[in-house]
């Protein structure tokens, strides 16, 4: 019987086995089919369906032509008539000449809006914009916002223009296919693919840097063109490249659609952009910031200074706060600040979390407009001068010697009499505060986020910290009237 039992149950064995690898052999042809369709055979049709709706800027400018240096001879000498016709001779263009540029742009509207970059048609006497189909009509500049680089055109057309639509870039990942159309040295309708190599690049073009790189060719030309996804929507507005060359090595910039159609909005709607003003200074909390202020980890944007007059002292932020949400959303570095601001509706009523001296506080912020912000700051009310101070006093765990501010010293160093603080005489070379870039003449308004206004304070506020066990002390320091924060660790 158990001879029999087994001699039943190798065929059951047997067969499940064969399932089993018939099933896993179904399961990856299924994944190289979902693969395959991953990878699109051609871009044709999608070329064929967009092209129509990417044109090519072009503009002229008058720009007056470098004089020529011509000698100066004294009146009346016999060389005079000589120099004249020699630097003026027959045939050298005088007076001013038309320069000429080109570019790439795309319509996103049947009435003939048009995007381009600002660089593209910045200073330019008259816009054409060129159709693929041959028609060339001129284009009238509506608006453009210089910090992100984009301009709206409008043109007026004889019936519907095909057109384009704005994506949301936000849900595009890296190695995701993209393509770009546009104008490459004058070669308007190329097209070419790639991936998207990285995201939320900042190339230190500008206060909002949020760029999409991509190893799509894009070229000189190809400024102002769109930079599309697989549905066929803007994902990026092509706008630099690096390159030792000139040419494409794979390294292109786009700005994000999503930041893009914020200004396209506001140009649309106002003529200008009309962004969200908070009124503060801010700067990066790196590891060892965060250390010094009391955070767990780096994040956030530490308020270095606060407008007189501005939204954000109206609201209750302190310089030393270290902004961790703005409106809802996680400030995880100092960069992101801005743009949420920006692209903040002026007049809101935003939420806004602070990191205060070990605490989480909120408060509310009634946002201005960032144009026109200075005018609207205001003055600041001068503070009590300090009492005149004797001798240095050395700080070696900091490296170096401070004291009490003086009129003499005042004068000496230029420091303004609404100045306050401790003023920095000298600095040990190699020491901790020199390695943060501080010099003498520079002044220590706060040690640990509280005003100090003697020497005695200062040397107090190190020792607790040292006492605390911190590895670093927080020193609001000015700079020729510009406050910064500075951690400054304990020396070795």
């Amino acid at each position: 019987m158990k001879a029999l039992a087994i001699s039943r149950t190798e065929p059951t064995v047997a067969f499940a086995r064969l399932i089993g690898m018939f099933l896993l052999a179904l399961s990856i042809l299924a994944a190289t089919a979902r693969f395959a369709d991953a990878r699109p055979d051609s871009f044709a049709d999608l070329a064929e369906r967009l092209s129509p709706s990417v044109v090519n800027i072009s503009t002229s400018q008058t720009v007056e032509r470098p004089q020529q240096g011509t000698p100066q001879v004294p009146e009346g000498s016999p060389f005079e008539d000589l120099f004249r016709d020699f630097f003026n001779r027959r045939g050298q263009p005088q007076g001013p000449r038309e320069v000429q540029s080109l570019g790439s742009g795309f319509v996103i509207s049947a009435d003939g809006f048009v995007v381009t970059n600002n660089h593209v048609i910045a200073d330019a006497d008259e816009i054409q914009v060129n159709f693929p189909n041959g028609e060339s009509l001129t284009a009238t500049l509506i608006g453009t916002d210089p910090q992100t680089d984009i301009a709206l055109l409008k043109v007026e057309p004889a019936g519907p223009l095909p057109f384009v639509k704005f994506g949301d870039s936000s849900i595009s990942r890296v190695g995701d296919w993209v393509l770009a159309i546009g104008n490459p040295f004058g070669l308007g309708g190329s097209v070419s693919a790639g991936i998207i190599s990285a995201r939320n690049r900042d190339i230190q073009a500008g206060p909002y840097d949020d760029f999409i790189q991509t190893d799509a060719a894009i070229n000189r030309g190809n400024s102002g063109g769109p930079l599309f996804n697989m549905d066929g929507d803007v994902i990026g507005v092509n706008t630099a490249i690096i390159s030792p060359s000139g040419g494409s090595i794979g390294i292109g910039f786009s700005v994000p659609s999503n930041l893009a159609k914020s200004v396209v909005s506001q140009l649309r709607e106002f003529g200008e952009t009309r962004r969200g003003w908070l009124g503060v200074r801010i700067q990066v909390v790196d590891e060892e910031m965060a250390e010094a202020v009391g955070l767990d980890k780096a994040a956030g944007a530490l308020v270095a200074d606060v407008t007189p007059g501005g939204p954000a002292q109206a609201g209750g932020i302190e310089a030393g706060d270290v902004i961790l949400k703005f409106d809802g959303r996680d400030v995880e570095e100092m960069r992101d600040l801005p743009r949420m601001v920006a692209e903040t509706p002026v007049g809101k009523t935003v939420r806004v979390i602070v990191f205060r001296k070990g605490k989480t506080v909120t408060v509310k912020v009634d946002l201005g407009r960032l144009e026109g912000s200075v005018a609207d700051a205001g003055g600041a009310t001068a503070p009590e001068p300090a009492p005149d101070a004797g001798a240095s006093t050395d700080v070696p765990e900091m490296g170096f010697s401070i004291t009490g501010i003086t009129d003499t010293n005042r004068a000496e160093y230029g420091i303004s009499d609404e100045v306050n603080g401790v003023l920095i005489t000298d600095l040990a070379e190699g020491g901790p505060a020199a390695s943060k870039g501080i010099q003498p003449g520079d002044v220590i308004v706060e040690v640990g986020q509280e005003p100090v206004t003697s020497a005695e304070a200062v040397t107090a506020a190190v020792a607790e910290a040292k006492e605390a066990g911190r590895k670093s002390v927080l020193f609001l320091i000015q700079t020729n009237g510009d406050l910064r924060f500075v951690p400054i660790s304990f020396a070795g």
